[in-house]
């Protein structure tokens, strides 16, 4: 992994349909931080990576050359990107008192949970959930082993934010 640090690169994992391609940031044992490059020369947020079932990460002509035009745009990784990812309980608390709300996911990429944290202890993360239209549904509880992806500060993310902070002031 680290010949790839703040390149661009792809991971494919054993049990996942879906591919995560972002410059890396950061890696643990356990997680593994990339700024999000969801689709063509698009930055979008953060995505951090359980470091588990991974069946390849690599770097082709065609993801070199989407970096270049990324960096050419100006858009850079740097050392305010770097969160301390070495365990779920630094990464949730670290994202909650810097951005509020995140998105996490399991294995299946069918559905993503997004929200603010609750209460994370070893067996269960609590989060108030937040729906579609940026409004707080409840509680949802999950097994903390069983997260596999969260995001943060992406644009979708970010534009909920701003309706719950609209709804706030009414």
């Amino acid at each position: 992994m680290e010949q790839y640090l703040r390149q661009l690169i792809a991971i494919e994992f054993t049990d996942k349909k879906e591919i995560f391609t972002g410059f890396l940031i950061d890696y643990s044992d356990d997680w593994i931080l990339l700024r999000n490059n969801p689709v063509d020369y698009i930055l979008d947020g953060f995505v951090i990576l359980k470091n588990k079932n991974i069946e390849a990460v690599h770097r082709d002509q065609d993801l070199a050359f989407t970096e270049k035009v990324i960096r050419m745009k100006g858009l850079k990784t740097n050392a305010e990107d770097i969160i301390p990812i070495r365990d779920l309980a630094s990464i949730v608390n670290f994202i909650t008192d810097k951005y509020g709300i995140f998105q996490i996911s399991k294995k299946s990429a069918k559905s993503a949970y997004l929200g603010k944290l609750i209460e994370l202890t070893d067996e269960e993360l609590t989060i108030d959930f937040v729906d579609i239209k940026g409004k707080f549904g409840g509680e949802l509880s999950f097994n903390p082993q069983k997260i596999r992806v969260i995001e943060f500060d992406t644009d979708y993310i970010n534009s909920l934010k701003l309706v719950i902070q609209e709804d706030a002031k009414q």
